[in-house]
C-alpha cells in the first residue's frame, strides 16, 4: 500500500510518501492519549475554540494553494475545489462559535432531585476517512472533536498524501498541542491494532461498505463506539408537477458533480411517467453537451475520474450492467487519450435481477426509472440497500413533504441538489452506515453525556 499523488488528468506520478512504522504508530498514540489525560482535553473549552477560528482564518489565507492541492491529486473541478477549501473553513467556525453551547449542561426535571447531564472527550479516536472531499472529511471529524477535547489519529487515503499532510501542518500551524491531530500513513493491519488499543475509544470512518463493515467488525470486537458512512444509491424523484427545466438542470449538476463520484449525488432518476419522455429527452440533451476536461479549466463541467482503478471499475460496472439487460442511451465509454476520464453515461432498462439495480455507481453514470404514481416512486425508492439521501422535484411542497417522510434515507432534499451546510447533520440509515457528523448531532456522537444528580432533601 503506496501513498502517493497521481495526477488523474495524465496518471502521472508526482510523489510517493513514506509509510509509518509501528513505532511512529505507538509515538502518536502515546501523544494523543497524554493529551486526553490533560488539562488541554478536560479543561475549559475556550484554547479549543480558539484553535478553530485560527484554522479558519489560515485556510482562508490559502484558499487557492489549498485548492490546486485538490485539483492535483483527485481531480476534482477548480471551482468545486475552492468550494470544498470554503466550507470546511466555515465548518471550523461554526464549531468554534457554537460548541461551548451545544457542550454545556442539559438540566432534566425529576423528582429525585436536581439532575443534569454533561458532555465530557472520551479519549482518543480513530478516522479513517475517502479521497472524494479530501479536506472537508477531515474537518468533519477534527472540528467537533477538537472542541469536544478528544485528540484524533486519522488514516487518510491512499491517493491524497499532500491534503492529508497540508491539513496536519494547517492544524498545527493554528496552535492544536501535540497529539491533537495526527495524520498516519498506515495500512489495513496497522489501523485495525490502533482500534484494539485500549487507549482508542472510538472510530469514524467514511468510505466502501466493504472496509466500513471491516472497521465496525474491530471495533465491535473491543466494543468501540464507531460512526460509518459507507455511501448511497441516491435517488432523484421528478413528479408530474415539477418544474421540468429546474429538475433537469440540477440532476445533472447533482449527478456530475466531482465526476459523479459523491455519495449524495443522484444516482437513481425516478420519473413520474407523465413528464418521463420530456425529461429524458431534455436531460439526455443537456448530459451530451457537457464539456470535458482539464479540472484548471474554468469552462469544463466533467474532470477525470480520481484513478485509473476507478476509471476502470466503473467501465466494467456499466458492462455488467449492459450484460444483464440495461440499455446504454448515451455515454457508456471511456475517453480514449491521457488521464481518467468516462462519458456522461445513462442507463435504462435495468431489472431488479440486473446487479446494476443494487450498485452504487461512482462516476457518471445516471439510471432511469419511470413510476405511475407517488406510491411506485416510494417503493422504487425504499428498494435498496442504501439510505443516505435523495431529492423530490414537485411544484407541490406538501405533496413533496410527504414523500421526503416516506423514503428511508437519512436527508431528503426538496427542489434543491443533495449538499452540505454546518449545521445541517450529514449520515443515513441501512447500508448506508449509522451516526451523523456535523450540527450540534455531530459533536456529540463522542462524548460521554454523563448524568449527574443531587438528591432533594
Amino acid at each position: 500500500m503506496k501513498y502517493q499523488t497521481i495526477d488523474p488528468t495524465n496518471n502521472k506520478l508526482i510523489k510517493t510518501y513514506q509509510n509509518h512504522d509501528d513505532a511512529f504508530v505507538e509515538s502518536s498514540l502515546a501523544a494523543a492519549h497524554a493529551l486526553y489525560k490533560s488539562e488541554w482535553s478536560k479543561g475549559p473549552i475556550q484554547p479549543r475554540v480558539k484553535v478553530l477560528e485560527k484554522l479558519a482564518d489560515l485556510i482562508d489565507a490559502r484558499k487557492e494553494e489549498l485548492a490546486q492541492i485538490v485539483v492535483q491529486e483527485m481531480g476534482k473541478l477548480i471551482g468545486d475545489a475552492r468550494d470544498e477549501v470554503w466550507i470546511i473553513a466555515e465548518i471550523a467556525r461554526y464549531y468554534a462559535r457554537n460548541a461551548e453551547k451545544f457542550l454545556a449542561p442539559v438540566k432534566h426535571e425529576s423528582s429525585l432531585g436536581e439532575a443534569w447531564t454533561e458532555h465530557h472527550p472520551i479519549g482518543v479516536i480513530l478516522a479513517v476517512e475517502p479521497w472524494n472531499f479530501p479536506y472537508y472529511q477531515l474537518m468533519r471529524v477534527l472540528a467537533p472533536n477538537l472542541a469536544a477535547g478528544n485528540p484524533v489519529l486519522a488514516k487518510h487515503a491512499i491517493s491524497v498524501p499532500h491534503c492529508a499532510t497540508i491539513f496536519e501542518q494547517l492544524v498545527n500551524e493554528a496552535g492544536a498541542p501535540k497529539g491533537a491531530w495526527t495524520n498516519l500513513f498506515v495500512d489495513a493491519e496497522q489501523v485495525a491494532n490502533i482500534i484494539a488499543d485500549d487507549r482508542v475509544q472510538g472510530a469514524a470512518f467514511t468510505g466502501s461498505e466493504r472496509a466500513g463493515a471491516a472497521i465496525a467488525a474491530q471495533a465491535g470486537k473491543y466494543l468501540k463506539k464507531t460512526t460509518l458512512e459507507m455511501g448511497g444509491n441516491d435517488v432523484f424523484v421528478v413528479l408530474d408537477d415539477a418544474d421540468l427545466e429546474k429538475a433537469v438542470e440540477i440532476g445533472v449538476f447533482s449527478r456530475l458533480h466531482i465526476s459523479g463520484q459523491e455519495c449524495i449525488s443522484a444516482k437513481r432518476f425516478v420519473l413520474h411517467e407523465k413528464i418521463a419522455d420530456q425529461f429524458i429527452e431534455k436531460f439526455t440533451a443537456a448530459m451530451a453537451d457537457v464539456k470535458i476536461g482539464d479540472p484548471l479549466d474554468e469552462s469544463t463541467k466533467l474532470g477525470p475520474l480520481s484513478s485509473a482503478q476507478a476509471r476502470d471499475n466503473l467501465a466494467q460496472q456499466v458492462k455488467r450492467a449492459v450484460d444483464n439487460g440495461a440499455q446504454i442511451t448515451l455515454g457508456g465509454n471511456v475517453v480514449e487519450g491521457p488521464g481518467n476520464y468516462f462519458e456522461p453515461t445513462i442507463l435504462r432498462n435495468i431489472s431488479r435481477e440486473n446487479p446494476a439495480y443494487w450498485e452504487e455507481f461512482f462516476g457518471p453514470v445516471a439510471q432511469i426509472y419511470v413510476v405511475k404514481d407517488d406510491d411506485a416512486a416510494v417503493e422504487l425508492a425504499n428498494d435498496s440497500r442504501f439510505g443516505l439521501a435523495g431529492v423530490v422535484f414537485s411544484s407541490n411542497i406538501e405533496r413533496a413533504k410527504s414523500l421526503a417522510s416516506r423514503i428511508e434515507t437519512g436527508a431528503i432534499w426538496i427542489n434543491t441538489f443533495a449538499s452540505t451546510a454546518p449545521e445541517l447533520p450529514f449520515g443515513g440509515v441501512k447500508r448506508s452506515g449509522y451516526g451523523r457528523e456535523l450540527s450540534e448531532l455531530g459533536i456529540k456522537e463522542f462524548v460521554n453525556q454523563k448524568l449527574v444528580l443531587v438528591k432533594r432533601d
